[in-house]
């Protein structure tokens, strides 16, 4: 069908609804900013709870769009609403018109050096739940030693559930991929001791429970309830962590080889920035406000645009795919009433 839909990013959700939409007999348009595919999932190692490689789950959605025409290091200029259409002008100089845009602009990581009292861009054996997936991946990373991994420390919940830095929310996913983390750690080095200091474990997915009594269970991974109120390095480079266990009401002082900062989600900046382009409202959490929270998540306040995924607030992956199936099915419901 030619009628020209607009995808603004190129991660899960995008690759989903493209591929439905494909499916359905038209060719989107998938616009990305960086240079792959995949969004965050492309640079994770695997998913929870099954530990299935990410890499595997991106390549099966970049199959199925590869009839969709890809702007990779393109970003959004401007986007003009035109009487029954949008104009998207981007960064390669393209023009597009179109009557459909989908955003799929997904989220940013919380800036985990804002919470100064955890010494991330302070103390060198202090980094973020990024960070540590990228040496999953890659093995590339200087502060972390293959020999001398004798404990490592967990922090959930930095830069969420934390209305100082302006994020009230829960950022959904932290918990089951600090678990996730920690078990990979105990299977890297099943000698070492592993701490996840914790506010409290939500663990509201399908198989999560079970993921977190096998970190407990299997691997011996020690989940402390309490904040940590003190992160400081001593003389040998390696960091100590001060904490209450809430639980036992005593004080908790541990000495760690690596403490891992678990980074929450915050809205996309580039979300909001192109939102603004049209008059798109953010709601009270920051992210992209949908038509309505609960019957409409995937609507716009707009007539032809639509959202999926992280743009309108933290997702699972098995929730950002199902948004995009549904988004994809909406999009061409609109279509045909325009017929």
């Amino acid at each position: 069908m030619k009628e020209n839909i607009v995808i603004i990013g190129g991660g899960i959700a995008g690759l989903e609804a493209a591929g439905q939409l494909i499916r359905l007999g038209y060719a989107p348009i998938i616009v990305e900013k960086s240079d792959r595919l995949g969004g965050h999932v492309a640079h994770w190692h695997k998913l929870f709870p099954d530990m299935t490689p990410a890499s595997d789950v991106v390549a099966r959605l970049s199959e199925k769009v590869s009839d969709a025409n890809v702007f990779l290091n393109t970003e959004i200029l401007f986007i003009n609403r035109l009487k029954d259409s949008y104009n998207v002008m981007l960064s390669n100089g393209i023009s597009i018109i179109a009557r459909i845009i989908l955003f799929t602009t997904g989220f940013r990581l919380f800036d985990a050096s804002r919470k100064e009292e955890y010494g991330y861009g302070i103390y060198n054996q202090v980094i973020t739940n990024k960070d540590l997936e990228h040496w999953f991946n890659t093995g590339e990373d200087d502060r972390i030693g293959m020999s001398d991994m004798n404990a490592v420390g967990f922090v959930h919940c930095v830069g969420s559930r934390d209305e100082k830095a302006g994020n009230a929310q829960c950022s959904k996913v932290c918990c089951i991929t600090a678990v996730k983390q920690a078990i990979e750690i105990k299977q890297k080095f099943p000698e070492a001791m592993v701490y996840c200091f914790y506010m409290d474990l939500r663990m509201f997915g399908k198989k999560f429970e079970d993921f977190y009594i096998s970190a407990q269970r299997d691997y011996g991974v020690r989940f402390i309830r309490g904040r940590v109120s003190e992160v400081s390095e001593n003389i040998d480079g390696k960091v100590i962590v001060k904490a209450e266990d809430t639980l036992s009401g005593k004080p908790v002082k541990v000495t760690l080889d690596l403490l891992v900062l678990m980074s929450g989600m915050v809205c996309n900046p580039d979300s909001t920035r192109i939102a603004s382009m049209i008059q798109l409202p953010a709601d009270s959490d920051g992210f992209l406000k949908s038509k309505d929270n609960i019957t409409d998540i995937t609507a716009s306040s707009k007539d032809g645009v639509f959202y999926a995924g992280a743009c309108t607030g933290p997702k699972t992956v098995p929730e950002t795919l199902a948004e995009a199936r549904s988004a994809a099915l909406e999009i061409h419901s609109y279509i045909q009433g325009l017929q």
